[in-house]
């Protein structure tokens, strides 16, 4: 079985748009009415992802996407938290249509209704709403909520703890994912996205291991490769040793895994050189964030299962990437498919 970890919605039906259009005009614009999401078919749900994300995810080979809203637009950097949690929501429950509808390609992902530096309450209700009723899977979590301006603490601070009791008791991992820059030094998906991956490692290591002790079971995904992590493996090692901190290589492989979302055949040579094996999940955030084809290969840049296949890796590794490490590390999967015979 080949199972994508990392999708998103960036389909979906422009109802869903025209709804957050009309939340940011409402707090422009007070005396304005609380929007409501417009109706949406059945119909345009399998068509918004019929001819896209499943259509390429046959294609190319795929059999199960893990599948969340959107990234760039979750737009966590707008600070009202009745309209993050009313925006959450609505993605998420229209990724739980389309998941219902395809079940046997899709498993979802949820969306947290997150601002900088709020309490968490909401947060932690929609993950159990989402996990508890809805049968999600796993969460995004974003570590940059302010979009670029890094107002928040590191995620090894005790502000984030609440939360991580709560994915720790429910036992789903968290891919750590930004949504849209609002500073134009970075653009979002260029810099934003990479600077976040790469951010997020130093902290875990730096915290030398501190924070899984205290959440052994707590799991994050580090997407679009690990940003310049595995680029700078010997970097993180060699810092962690002149600050008398375990080497994060070693001491964060129980806890810390990486997709596979790198868009040419070197990169990706290079991860699963550098990167053990059972902490590479294959990904391939397709329709996302790179688009169309590599004039030199002929390949799309996000048909990611092409370069895994192109790594040289084992029978036994290619299982692990393709399949084995995602149903160990989202294991709220790996129920749903072996309940599904799968």
């Amino acid at each position: 079985m080949i199972i994508d970890i990392h999708g998103h919605y960036t389909t979906a039906p422009p109802q869903l748009q025209a709804f957050r259009d009309a939340q940011l005009a409402r707090l422009a614009d007070p005396a304005l009415p609380v929007p409501r999401l417009a109706p949406i078919s059945d119909d345009a749900v399998r068509e918004s992802v019929e001819n896209h994300q499943l259509k390429v995810l046959r294609e190319r080979g795929g059999d199960l996407m893990v599948f969340s809203p959107k990234a760039s637009g979750m737009e966590h950097h707008v600070t009202d938290r009745a309209t993050a949690s009313a925006w959450a929501e609505a993605g998420n429950d229209l990724v739980h249509r389309a998941a219902s509808l395809f079940p046997e390609y899709f498993a979802a992902v949820c969306q947290l209704p997150q601002t900088a530096n709020s309490p968490l309450d909401d947060v932690i209700a929609e993950l159990r709403r989402c996990v508890e009723q809805l049968g999600f899977v796993g969460a995004n979590l974003n570590p940059d909520p302010s979009g670029g301006h890094w107002t928040s603490p590191p995620l090894t601070d005790p502000y984030w703890f609440p939360l991580y009791e709560v994915l720790a008791e429910l036992d789903v991992p968290a891919m750590v994912h930004v949504s849209t820059s609002c500073n134009p030094a970075f653009h979002t998906l260029g810099a934003h996205y990479l600077n976040a991956d790469t951010s997020v490692f130093m902290q875990l290591a730096q915290d030398g291991g501190a924070l899984f002790d205290r959440f052994p079971g707590l799991r994050f995904v580090l997407p679009h490769g690990g940003g310049a992590v595995p680029y700078h493996w010997g970097r993180y090692r060699g810092l962690a040793m002149r600050m008398g901190l375990p080497d994060p290589t070693v001491r964060l492989t129980d806890n810390v895994f990486f997709d596979t979302c790198v868009y040419h055949q070197p990169g990706v040579d290079l991860l699963t050189k550098v990167v053990p094996t059972g902490n590479v999940l294959f990904a391939s955030e397709m329709l996302g964030a790179v688009r169309g084809v590599d004039p030199d290969t002929g390949v799309a840049w996000d048909d990611t299962k092409q370069y895994v296949d192109g790594a040289g890796l084992s029978q036994q590794q290619l299982q692990q990437v393709y399949e084995g490490n995602a149903r160990r590390v989202y294991p709220r999967l790996d129920a749903k498919l072996t309940a599904e015979g799968r």
